[in-house]
């Protein structure tokens, strides 16, 4: 997910908005992603122009293999795209050699799409940088028409100067015996504002100060990663590096890559690195937005705000609006500022606030009570269902029942079983104004016991009328 000026754009089929209108769009001529199996993973922006990293998911040896696709570029703010195919970004298999600081280093080439997908992007003028795994880090200087790949210093090292020489091999794959090739895993990547290069890897921070204008054989880095006692880092997985506009302050998540003294949670860097401010420890988070001195971190038990820039931290565990809530065990995985609004991205739906996550708006793929929508041609018009339906409490968590309320009024839920008898009473919602709202159900009885298969009935009470409907329960 990712914003500029108004307007959020939204994976996996790069959906946007406008200025928080009812309305999603779907952009044109991006038909790998709207008709076929590209996926967005990430994406960056200028003024009027867009570079969208798209992977898509590959069956490898039975199993689910992320893999890179390309990127879709536009340069008229998302009317038009071009699609640059992915194997201008992979290896030769004749490449076994990299020069950096007048010698050569062994390379394992990368000469294949699987695990190598586009995590991070950013761009500056026609310099682009990826992230992508086992391909590590990634530039084009020709605004993505060709790829170079970019030597980072090995695990155990702290730097890396093309004055000094080596003889380390770049191998992705590692031997089983060491750690030294996790730095050559890249995950996330940044151009600060002062054209500072940030380059996130699952073996920790590496830093350049000539990454923009050097050539690919001298490039500088600093490498900091976590060590006991050390004042750096938390983790030395870094998945995600943003900069606070605000401050120019560089934020980042870490988490847990090896044994040892790794920790989750976020750091903050004033000064390119020098020293690091750490914050949420033990938290696992995703991703980190802002709102001016407001800062916004989601993970895995809820969303995190300090109104302070980072001096302290409150936490939603379970975004609510006035017309739904975010299941329980809900993961948020992304942040996006659009103008005045923030927005959350989860695993059951959007959320978005304009005052600093006081109040909420939630937003869904909608499947209207009214009938004849644009998912069902022939959908009759209700005053309630629930879905999902047939429900599974350990695979779907809860079951959401949403229901018209066609004046102001009490509501009250019930449910029964195939015998009438009440198993629950839904919490009383008082006082409910006119409109569409949802009510949760984990699957238990009054006494918090799990409820046996079969047909559960449910009656939904608002003012003078009634609904009924069904659920069918299958763990």
């Amino acid at each position: 997910m990712g914003a500029f000026g108004d307007t959020v754009w939204i994976g996996p089929r790069m959906n946007y908005n406008i200025a928080n209108d009812h309305d999603w769009l779907i952009p044109e001529n991006a038909d790998s992603v709207t008709d076929g199996r590209g996926r967005m993973f990430s994406i960056a922006f200028a003024r009027d122009t867009i570079v969208a990293g798209i992977g898509y998911n590959d069956i490898s040896g039975g199993e689910s293999v992320q893999a890179q696709m390309g990127f879709y570029i536009s340069t008229d703010g998302g009317r038009d795209w071009e699609l640059v195919d992915t194997s201008r970004t992979l290896d030769h298999p004749d490449d076994t050699t990299i020069r950096y600081g007048g010698q050569d280093l062994e390379i394992i080439p990368v000469i294949v799409p699987q695990q190598s997908p586009p995590y991070m992007v950013d761009f500056r003028g026609d310099m682009v940088f990826m992230a992508a795994w086992a391909s590590g880090i990634r530039r084009s200087t020709d605004f993505g028409q060709t790829w170079e790949r970019i030597v980072l210093p090995p695990f155990g090292l702290d730097e890396l100067n093309p004055n000094h020489n080596y003889s380390f091999a770049i191998d992705p794959r590692g031997d089983g015996e060491s750690n030294e090739f996790l730095n050559f895993l890249g995950f996330s990547v940044m151009i600060g504002s002062d054209g500072t290069v940030y380059a996130g890897t699952a073996g920790g921070l590496n830093i350049s100060d000539n990454a923009m204008e050097a050539p690919a054989d001298s490039i500088r880095w600093r490498h900091i990663r976590q060590a006991s006692g050390s004042q750096g880092l938390l983790g030395n997985w870094i998945t995600s590096i943003r900069e606070n506009p605000h401050d120019n302050a560089v934020w980042m998540t870490n988490w847990v890559s090896i044994s040892g003294q790794d920790r989750d949670g976020i750091v903050v860097t004033r000064n390119n690195g020098e020293t690091f401010e750490k914050h949420l420890v033990g938290e696992r988070l995703y991703d980190i937005g802002f709102q001016g001195e407001t800062i916004f971190a989601a993970g895995n038990r809820g969303v995190f705000i300090s109104r302070d820039n980072g001096s302290s931290w409150r936490q939603i565990r379970r975004i609510e609006s006035p017309n739904t809530i975010m299941k329980t065990n809900t993961t948020y995985y992304s942040v996006a500022t659009a103008h005045e609004r923030v927005w959350i991205g989860s695993s059951d739906g959007l959320a978005s606030t304009t005052d600093q996550g006081d109040s909420w708006e939630i937003t869904r793929v909608d499947f209207p009570l009214d009938g004849e929508n644009q998912h069902q041609d022939d959908a009759p018009s209700v005053k309630a269902f629930a879905y999902p339906n047939p429900f599974s409490p350990r695979n779907h968590g809860e079951v959401r029942i949403k229901f018209e309320n066609s004046t102001a009024s009490d509501v009250t839920i019930r449910l029964f079983d195939f015998g009438m008898n009440l198993i629950r009473e839904l919490d009383q919602q008082h006082a409910l104004e006119a409109g569409t709202y949802e009510a949760f159900w984990d699957g238990t009885d009054q006494q918090g016991r799990k409820v046996a298969n079969g047909t559960v009935f449910y009656e939904v009470k608002t003012g003078e009328n009634r609904t009924v409907g069904k659920i069918l329960l299958l763990e």
